[in-house]
């Protein structure tokens, strides 16, 4: 029983932060990745881990199963495939010996990564969610993050734009204001 109420739920999950994923990103302009986003939540390490670590849909089953492995493999498999996520750019620069750092994130995945953050608020968050949210969550953890400084800045500059000025004014300005299309191709 246990196995199909998280069989359900985690797939009922997944489809909820998709549809909240999709429905930004097409605020954005981003109707491409709105569709593809995720795709690899379906790829069995990600989506039979997800079962079996489910959350009952309040947090990540990735932290389920860094709590009982001290690694999720589904995150793992999930961050070297999907562009939107900063870990995915992380790499050495031209002199090793700096050390891991974050690299430039094209627009168009910074934009993607955005969109992700607030979903994944709204999904987790529920009826309690406001446009803070998003940004707490970073502040929290932001010390942690490998970003290069220039994904960095308009990461927070989105963030803080949805928690003071909320949605419509954050989706008008990146839809206005932001020249996804021409800056780093991918």
């Amino acid at each position: 029983m246990k196995l199909i109420h998280n069989f359900f739920g985690h797939l009922r999950t997944i489809l909820h932060h998709k549809r909240l994923v999709r429905h930004y990103c097409f605020k954005a302009g981003l109707y491409k990745q709105g569709i593809m986003h995720d795709w690899s939540k379906y790829h069995p390490v990600e989506f039979l881990n997800g079962v079996r670590y489910y959350q009952d849909g309040k947090r990540s089953p990735n932290f389920g199963e860094k709590e009982g492995h001290g690694y999720s493999s589904a995150w793992l498999h999930h961050k070297g495939r999907n562009r939107h996520h900063f870990e995915y750019w992380i790499d050495f620069p031209l002199d090793a010996s700096a050390g891991l750092q974050g690299m430039p994130m094209p627009t168009r995945y910074v934009l993607e990564m955005f969109c992700d953050r607030v979903a994944a608020s709204k999904n987790y968050n529920k009826e309690t969610y406001d446009d803070g949210f998003a940004l707490a969550y970073y502040e929290k953890n932001k010390d942690h993050y490998l970003l290069h400084p220039e994904t960095k800045e308009l990461l927070e500059q989105l963030l803080h734009m949805l928690a003071d000025e909320g949605e419509e004014q954050t989706f008008a300005y990146i839809r206005q204001e932001i020249d996804w299309k021409h800056s780093r191709k991918w």
